[in-house]
């Protein structure tokens, strides 16, 4: 990058999975588009706000389409393509599909970045891909004031394996495959306030494949899988009550990446923890004594963020011991599912 270009995230105004709508000014836009006629072979449209379409090829093989893009969360152009890229293969994943290829989505202020820049946000994308086993076999660029990059992600799943966001069962135990606080720290990171090992942390994670998810499919007791992304812990929590109709209760101390802990309790939050949290607040159940920071990682919106995951209580062990030797040493349980109405219920 030349030294006369301004830092990448100067040129936006969020960053990440925190530029995404809030929940309700989503809902308020949808609301009067009319659903799709019926296709039979359309598995998953748009009923829960689950995290892929899913369209039925043959008996053998259904397609898993999504697509996601978002402004810069790091400087580093590499690693933005790296985040990016990472994050939008992830709904795949979370399908229990395997991608197949991808296209890009460049939207680059032409006049700001030089040729070098945006190539490296390009390069970090595709290594991703490659790391995935997928290429980049197209795609489309706009001369835009906001830097912009993303994929759409193309994968494949047996029709009759497909995970979705609405099959969770009473007495299910609920595991999170990465730790929070990605928003936490890119916004410590705009703001100055984080070290090498907050940095390293917050690269780590969000540039780590949810691979586990093309294994969960088959598994037993594996009954609903969904990303946790830009609505937080608890707006996709939320999503995954709502598709099931049952009640989640979720742990109210969750594990935190390194170095959110003291970022937060000393008042580092996004202004999308804020929104997600007036969205969907009315469906949950907060205890009493939960700190306020506490209460804003539970909203903070994770850019490329862990699988979310409920399995059968007696496959839980099975599940952390696949999701350890796939890399993701903090997975851990985070609650439960239960009958009641669809809500979320928070532990002290």
């Amino acid at each position: 990058m030349s030294t006369t270009e301004p830092r990448l995230t100067s040129l936006a105004h969020g960053g990440g999975c925190g530029c995404k709508l809030a929940p309700a000014v989503l809902q308020d836009i949808l609301k009067d588009i009319p659903q799709a006629a019926a296709f039979a072979n359309l598995i998953v449209g748009t009923e829960t706000s689950d995290d892929a379409a899913v369209w039925r090829l043959n008996d053998q093989q259904a397609l898993v389409a999504t697509t996601d893009f978002f402004m810069p969360v790091v400087d580093d152009p590499f690693d933005f393509g790296r985040i990016a890229a990472t994050n939008a293969l992830s709904d795949v994943y979370a399908m229990g599909g395997a991608p197949i290829f991808a296209l890009a989505l460049v939207g680059m202020p032409v006049n700001v970045l030089s040729t070098e820049t945006i190539g490296r946000i390009l390069q970090g994308g595709a290594s991703v891909c490659a790391a995935a086993g997928i290429p980049v076999a197209g795609g489309h660029s706009i001369d835009s004031v906001e830097p912009i990059y993303g994929l759409v992600a193309l994968g494949l799943v047996h029709p009759d394996q497909v995970l979705t966001n609405r099959g969770a069962r009473a007495g299910d135990v609920l595991i999170l495959t990465k730790a929070l606080g990605v928003g936490v720290l890119s916004a410590a990171f705009k703001q100055g306030r984080l070290d090498e090992a907050g940095y390293a942390a917050l690269i780590a994670s969000t540039t780590k494949l949810n691979t586990v998810g093309a294994k969960l499919p088959g598994m037993a007791g594996v009954h609903a899988v969904t990303d946790v992304t830009g609505f937080g812990l608890l707006g996709h929590a939320l999503e995954m009550a709502r598709g099931s109709g049952l009640t989640v209760e979720l742990i109210g101390h969750p594990p935190l990446l390194e170095a959110v802990e003291p970022l937060a309790a000393s008042g580092v939050r996004t202004g999308a923890s804020g929104r997600n949290r007036e969205s969907y607040g009315a469906f949950i159940d907060l205890p009493a004594g939960l700190p306020d920071w506490r209460r804003d990682l539970l909203t903070d919106p994770q850019t490329s963020g862990g699988l979310l995951v409920s399995v059968a209580a007696g496959q839980a062990e099975a599940l952390l011991e696949l999701a350890r030797a796939e890399g993701f040493g903090q997975a851990a349980v985070v609650g439960r599912v239960v009958d009641g109405p669809a809500r979320v219920r928070v532990g002290a």
